[in-house]
This record gives C-alpha cells, structure tokens and sequence, in this order.
C-alpha cells in the first residue's frame, strides 16, 4: 500500500487518509472513505491542495476484508465475531465460560505488519455477550502475505482462541472452627463464597460445620470428605475460622486420612497466601484462605474457575500465578501489608 500526499485533483478514487476539518471546525469528510468527484470538489472549495490518501498496491488486502479474515481464522468454539468496521472486528463469548488463548501463537500474531489482536488473560472466566478479543488492522490495507501467514498459524486441531462453557457443578462447603464460632464463621464466609460459585454457573448445594478443635474433628473432617466425594459433590471447599497454617494442619492431615492426596500447600498470590489445594481421586478439595470473605479478587478467583471448569491444577500451575498474584489489598484483613513499613 502506498502512502502519502499526492495533488488533490489526483487523490479520486483514493482512500482518504485524515479527516478533513471545514472552516466552523466540523468534520467534512471522514478518513477512511473512497474519494468521490463530490468529494474532490470539496476539498478544492476548502482550499486544499493536495491531501494524504492511501492506495491499494497488488498484493493487499483492505482493513475489513483482512480483519474479517483474521477473526475467522482464530474463532473457536463458542465465540462469535461482529462484521467489520474501520478495520476492527470484535470477538464475543457465546455462553458462560472458560476462554483460553495460546499466548505463544498469539504473539507470533501480533508479530505480524499492520495486524493487532487484543484478548482477554488465558483463562478468564466472561459472560455471554462479553467481549474477549478484537482484531484491528492499523493500515488500511495490508498485505495478503501477512494474512496468510496468520491463518496458517491459525490452522490446528487447538483454535487460538475458545471458550469451554462451564458445567453446572455441586459444591460442598464445609465450614470449620470452634464450637462458639459457628454462626460467625458461616455469616462472613457464606455471601462472598455463594456468589463466586452462583456467578460461574455451580450450585452450593451443602453447607456443613465441623468443629475442628482436637483429633477427633480432623477425624470428622476425614470422614465427611470421604462421604462427600464418594456420593453427593463435585467440588468441595473448606473455609474456616483460622487460616490452614501448615502442610501438616489439621485440613491438609484429614484430607490424607481420607485418602486424598495435597498438591500443593501455600501460593504465590497475595491476598491468598494460604490456599491449599488437593484431590480426593476426581474431586478437587480447595482450602480456601480468610480473603475468600472479600468481594475483591484473591486467590480463589485465579483457581476456582479452572477448577469447576475440570481442570486439574498441578503444584506448577499454582507456582505460575506469582506473576501478576501481587493484588489489591482488603480491608477483611486483620494486619493488612499497607503496615509494614
């Protein structure tokens, strides 16, 4: 594609390069737009000259048609794409989902001249309706080599991008802490954690207390989660009145009792430190930490919509969250970091 001024009795046919401004500060002509004869009279009434166009060479692909194409090339399941506009077509979710991206082919994308696609992180849990990407051409026309390249790269039995819809799940909470403490225990975890489960499309199906003072609460601890993944969850949550604060605490202990197995105790996310994560055969355990009382992001929104979404989270994928794990404070907290000076 060329570029540049030319004589504005030249510039028919062209694509306008900037908007054009009249002389009460209003737009005349908008960039973008194929140079009429009108407009060609125009321009000469308000004096111009000559003027920026662009013009298409052999070989080049216009800005809708390229993005158009680019957007076809990496939809995946689940998503749909808008019709183009200015060099834009905008990528949306389809239902209530799990959109993943491979960032590697995304960015040998984005590699190539004068194409842009802007996404939501890998594993962002969106709406239906939510927009999770956009490609824009920044030229207006590029060339039909770098299209191509992009829909090679494209081309694999794993889409770029796609959404898996989440399953509805059936979560068990089970709560824990003192025998007094019951009823504040359950009153400051139970909105916060109802929410996030109800808002990912599962269903808290059971809420359970079980006082965890002495061994025979981890014993019961033991057994209830045995029971519970062997007839009735799909998912289970522990949340209580003191955070877990080892690997050899009484949670990550009973979750062994029963059989289960810890992959990993402690995360590099803060707030959410103190997340344990285990499996008992299929159903993962989450021990999730005091922050999970706060609307805010925390650990928990990192993990639980991979989670519900059938992931198996290894002790690497947890280790990888500590870029980015740097989140907003909450004020839930009784020694917030903002002190320590």
């Amino acid at each position: 594609m060329k570029f540049g001024p030319v004589p504005t009795p030249q510039a028919l046919g062209k694509i306008l390069g900037h908007n054009i401004t009249a002389g009460d500060g209003r737009r005349a002509l908008r960039k973008g737009r194929e140079l009429t004869p009108d407009d060609i009279l125009l321009l000469q009434a308000l004096g111009r000259e000559v003027v920026y166009v662009a013009q298409l060479e052999p070989g080049d692909v216009d800005e809708n048609s390229a993005a158009l194409r680019v957007a076809q090339a990496v939809q995946g399941q689940n998503l749909r794409i808008s019709g183009p506009a200015t060099g834009r077509v905008n990528i949306y979710a389809q239902a209530l989902g799990l959109l993943r991206v491979d960032s590697g082919r995304l960015q040998q994308l984005n590699a190539q001249p004068g194409i842009t696609l802007a996404t939501l992180a890998n594993n962002t849990a969106v709406t239906k309706g939510k927009m999770v990407g956009t490609v824009k051409v920044i030229p207006y026309a590029v060339p039909e080599t770098a299209v191509l390249n992009i829909e090679k790269l494209a081309a694999s039995t794993t889409p770029l991008l796609h959404l898996d819809i989440l399953a509805k799940r059936k979560v068990t909470v089970i709560f824990s802490g003192s025998h007094s403490a019951q009823e504040r225990v359950v009153k400051s975890f139970e909105p916060a954690l109802r929410q996030r489960i109800e808002s990912l499309g599962s269903r808290l199906q059971t809420i359970i207390y079980i006082p965890l003072e002495d061994e025979q609460g981890e014993q019961a601890l033991a057994g209830r989660l045995k029971h519970e993944s062997q007839t009735n969850s799909d998912f289970i949550i522990l949340a209580g009145e003191t955070a877990i604060m080892d690997a050899g605490d009484i949670a990550p202990r009973a979750v062994e009792q029963a059989g289960g197995e810890v992959t990993c105790y402690g995360a590099p996310v803060d707030p959410g430190n103190l997340l344990m994560l285990a499996y008992l055969g299929q159903i993962p355990i989450l021990g999730a930490p005091g922050c999970i009382r706060s609307p805010k992001t925390n650990i928990v929104d990192l993990v639980l919509p991979r989670l519900l979404a059938g992931d198996r989270l290894t002790h690497a994928d947890i280790v990888a969250l500590g870029h980015g794990g740097l989140l907003e404070d909450i004020r839930e907290r009784p020694f917030p970091r903002s002190k320590i000076k």
